[in-house]
């Protein structure tokens, strides 16, 4: 039996990825270890979204060949498919495998060490074929994410992933209902719907018609959606989503700038004022939803007024959480050669200015519940000094904590009675205790 040790980099649809490969080598007989050990054969899922995810990936594929000099070295997904010829060439590595050809990975390796010739990186930007991957469990107990399409036609400047994931491609309706039923009858309570660009689903119907079919699976009880694009979100499609039942009221609607002039630059395809009048829809569809984002800073030529639009914006839509991004070159794209670029210590006093508004908006956000019932899936149980805690999230994906023993899984509406300061983190809510535990 030969030992597999894996390591995943970058985004949740890598994540989930990996969790079928996992899977698939598990049936076909291969044995997991850790990274840590000597193994066989290791498998790094890599991630090419900057220049320093690049970076990572080489440091682990070298990290696993000094782990194990005789052991195969397998560079799998973004990385690969993006920078082919610097991989092969890169003495740490045995075999590639590109992104769609991830769930053939464990036929890929027999046919391997059976010294088989093998096609295993294909032009992802020729292929409109969805890759097919389903799962029946996943490294977390109580919530799935669920990939629904692949790839990007956006071509934002400063991104390579449209040349590292291919053109977009979407899962079929029927395919993702039967992995969330099988899930669901395995006791998996919430949803995540992800992809690389999810809001372009379209396949037997639009991602609105997709997320109405998951709503009405018996044993689903939340649904969570990922980063949206902000134009998705019409009048019709907030006040649609706020009629489901098991929709959870949380929504990454990903902005940049809050510049017209940066986003113009960027090549991102909608106006200040378009992603202010989405948050507006969501704001009357539903009660106090959680609204987050990610913002890039010191893009190049942003000047002080441009990034001032932003600060702007970003106090205007008062967020729940902003994740907050100093502009850094991506050799390739269009960004890495426009001149003015900005200077990093600028970049660092832009970003610091809205970590501050970020935590104020974000603290405001949380203590809102405070005196408030919430329904809460509690989701991982650890101790803090001899004393159960069971921790996990409201509807809107506040981090709360119940003092209690018991199991994970539970989902019920619970008192939320103050903050936990010091403990953990200072983002963390306290719970009443269940009744029932």
């Amino acid at each position: 039996m030969r030992t597999v040790a894996y390591h995943n980099l970058g985004c949740k649809v890598n994540a989930y990825e990996m969790d079928a490969m996992i899977q698939a080598l598990r049936q076909k007989g291969f044995k997991i270890v850790p990274f840590e050990e000597k193994a066989d054969i290791y498998i790094v899922n890599t991630c090419t979204v900057t220049n320093i995810a690049d970076r990572k990936s080489r440091q682990m594929l070298h990290k696993a060949k000094k782990t194990n000099p005789e052991g195969i070295v397998v560079a799998v997904g973004c990385y690969v498919q993006s920078d082919m010829d610097a991989v092969s060439a890169d003495p740490a590595v045995d075999l590639l495998v590109g992104n769609n050809r991830k769930k053939d990975l464990a036929q890929i390796l027999e046919n391997y060490f059976d010294g088989v010739e093998q096609e295993s990186v294909i032009d992802i930007n020729n292929t409109l074929e969805y890759e097919e991957m389903k799962l029946t469990s996943t490294a977390e107990h109580t919530r799935a994410y669920i990939k629904i399409q692949d790839g990007c036609n956006q071509f934002c400047t400063y991104c390579m992933i449209p040349y590292a994931r291919g053109r977009v491609r979407s899962r079929k309706k029927a395919d993702i209902l039967e992995e969330i039923r099988g899930l669901a009858a395995a006791g998996y309570r919430e949803f995540v719907l992800t992809g690389i660009h999810v809001s372009s689903y379209e396949n037997e119907g639009s991602l609105l018609e997709l997320i109405c079919a998951i709503d009405e699976l018996e044993g689903v009880e939340r649904i969570r959606l990922s980063s949206l694009e902000p134009r998705v979100v019409t009048r019709e499609f907030a006040e649609r989503l706020s009629g489901l039942k098991h929709i959870c009221p949380h929504f990454h609607l990903s902005l940049q700038s809050g510049s017209a002039g940066v986003l113009k630059r960027m090549n991102r395809h909608y106006t200040p004022d378009e992603y202010i009048s989405g948050v507006e829809y969501l704001r009357r569809a539903f009660d106090h939803p959680a609204i987050t984002t990610d913002v890039i800073v010191g893009f190049p030529g942003e000047t002080d007024e441009e990034f001032e639009e932003t600060v702007q914006l970003v106090k205007t839509v008062n967020f729940y959480e902003m994740h907050i991004f100093k502009y850094s070159k991506r050799k390739g794209t269009k960004a890495a050669v426009m001149p003015n670029q900005v200077p990093e210590p600028l970049k660092a006093k832009r970003s610091a200015i809205l970590q501050g508004i970020e935590a104020e908006a974000s603290k405001k956000f949380r203590e809102y519940y405070i005196g408030r019932t919430a329904e809460t899936l509690l989701e991982e149980r650890i101790e803090r000094e001899g004393t159960p805690y069971l921790i996990g999230h409201t509807r809107e994906y506040v981090r709360v904590a119940a003092a209690a023993g018991g199991d994970c899984g539970l989902l019920e509406n619970m008192l939320v009675t103050g903050r936990i300061a010091g403990f953990l983190d200072d983002e963390l809510m306290l719970l009443e205790e269940p009744a029932n535990l």
